[in-house]
Order: structure tokens, then sequence, then C-alpha cells
């Protein structure tokens, strides 16, 4: 049986765009009235923005769209989570109004016509729409082999996660009520909605450079994200690390074989160079297995906290059934 046109609402999240806002909005208004031309989407759809603790007048740049067009909803966390504290509110905000939610950064990179295939996706029976970029021509040499090596490694690391896909998705209301079932603190969403489950598909495009503004995604923080996804989602740094150290020591058995043949066949074995480089290696693998641990330990110890993962503090609009502030 054919779906009837779902309600859809664009969750963008927002960190200082006071630049580039002004410039997309209308581009993802635009869009949904397209959508709603096409009769892939109810007319009662919406775009979303999460005000992420911004410093400049991102908010008030949001409230200003919202009493402008009531397409444009906005809310607020009460401080600066991070992005993905920052998409899971707006997911969770959304999957109490619409039937399906589409993320996206506010800055018109990802490709916004990607949408109508995500939604056609959505209307064939998929209910987790990846948007995968098809290269990476636009990105620097740097950028690209970084970027690259990054989705590469958190497969080699047991993270299940879609090649080139960041947070550029389609998902149902009911993969995010079966989602809000998911507590963790430290959030990697590119990494947990694969573990949901349900039919999913990918939609392939091309993406852009920046409209306008700076990118707030820097390399320290991209390395801080892989470091997070990994250690959050799998523990097999902790068995490397194991199976390493079983091979030093099975090294260092053959080791003192070696030296207690050598002392009865008569051979000296001396040498301080050689003595400090085994001190320092054995000293360093044992420097990185604690600290590969306390990563673990530290992330345990955040979760055993429950601290909210974001606190909805102002919202453009109020519905008689919706609490004005929302804590998740």
């Amino acid at each position: 049986m054919e779906k009837k046109q779902p309600v859809l609402w664009i969750v963008i999240p927002c960190y200082n765009e006071e630049a580039v806002l002004p410039i997309t909005a209308p581009m993802f208004l635009e869009k949904i009235r397209d959508l709603e031309e096409q009769a892939l989407i109810s007319d009662e759809s919406r775009v979303l923005f999460v005000n992420d603790g911004s410093r400049d007048r991102t908010w008030e740049i949001i409230q200003s769209l919202s009493r402008e067009d009531p397409h444009f909803l906005g809310i607020a966390q009460s401080r600066n989570r991070g992005h993905q504290n920052a998409v899971l509110a707006g997911l969770m905000e959304a999957k109490e109004h619409c039937d399906i939610t589409i993320s996206i950064d506010c800055d018109g990179q990802d490709d916004i016509n990607a949408m109508d295939e995500m939604v056609r996706q959505y209307l064939d029976g998929c209910e987790l729409v990846y948007g995968v970029r098809s290269r990476r021509d636009t990105d620097t040499w740097f950028k690209r082999v970084t970027a690259e090596s990054f989705y590469k490694l958190m497969n080699d690391m047991g993270t299940e996660v879609v090649y080139n896909h960041a947070d550029y998705r389609l998902v149902s209301a009911k993969v995010l009520r079966a989602f809000d079932n998911y507590r963790e603190v430290n959030l990697f969403l590119r990494g947990m909605f694969p573990l949901v489950g349900f039919k999913s598909t990918s939609v392939f495009y091309e993406r852009h450079e920046r409209i306008a503004g700076e990118s707030h995604y820097p390399l320290s923080k991209m390395l801080g994200l892989a470091l997070d996804g990994i250690t959050s989602m799998s523990t097999r740094p902790i068995r490397l690390i194991t199976g390493f150290g079983c091979l030093v020591a099975l090294i260092s058995f053959v080791g003192v074989i070696w030296s207690i043949a050598a002392h009865f066949m008569g051979v000296a074995v001396t040498g301080w160079s050689s003595m400090v480089c085994i001190l320092c290696f054995l000293g360093g693998i044992q420097l990185l297995g604690i600290g590969v641990i306390g990563e673990y330990v530290g992330k345990t110890y955040m979760e055993t906290k429950h601290r909210p993962r974001f606190i909805i503090s102002e919202k453009t609009w109020q519905d008689e059934n919706d609490p004005e502030m929302r804590i998740g």
C-alpha cells in the first residue's frame, strides 16, 4: 500500500552561523515548497534550526525567520554541547511532530537536491537513507586523505559506518523512537544509527564549497571525533593492545632464553644503547596501553553519571502538549 504524504522536518544544527544562515535558510524553504509541489511531502512540513549555544546573532536570526514564515522553527540549547548533541536534540524534538527527518548542516555544502531521492526511497520502504559523497574533488589532498583514512580506520576498528557518510541522512520517526532507547552520553551518530537496523539505503551526491562563514570542524575536532567514535563504539583497541602485549612478552621470553644460552656459551652480551632502546620501547608500550585503557575508563565514568545529552531552553513556538523545556 502506498504511503501517504509524510510530514518532513529538516533538522539543521547551527553554531555561530550568522554569516551563512540568511543565505541558506531561503534555500531550505524553497526545497520544502518544491517537495510539497511534487506531492512527496505534506504541507505541514517544517525546517527546524537548532542553536547550539552560538555566541553571535544566530539565535536572533532564527527567531526572525520563524516570525516571517511558519515553515521555520527554532530551538536553542542551554549552552554549547557540540554538533552531535545538537543534531540529537533536533531529532528528538522532531520525532514527536513528523513522519521523517532529514539532518543536514546549514553551510550549504551538502546538496539539498538529494532530499528528493531520499524521500522517494522512504516512500519505497526505506526507514534510513544515508547521504553519501560520490567524490571528494573539492577537498584538498590532505583533507581527502585524512577523511578517507578516517572511514577506513573506523571500519578496521570494528565500528560500522557508511563510507563517506557524515550526518546528512533521512531517518523515519519509527527509527527515532527505537533510537531513543540508546542512552549513550558519548555520541557518534554515524556509527550508532546503523546499529538500530531497519531497511536502509544510500543516496549519492556531490558536495560543494562552503557558501559563507568559516568551518567549525578543524583537524583537531575531526581527530577528536574519530577518537570518540572508536572508543565509544568498539573495544578493538584494547584487544589490539592486549595482543601486542602478548607479542612483546613472547619476544622478551625468547630474549631471556637467548641471554641464558649466551651466558653459558661464554658470549659477552653488553651494550648500554641496546638496553636503553629496549627499556624505552617497553615503557612507551606500557604508557600507550595505559592511555587506551584510560580512554575507556573515562568514557565509562561519563556514562555512569547519566548527565543529560541536551537541554532545550528556548523554542520559537509552544504547543499545549509540548513541554517548554526538553531534557534528553
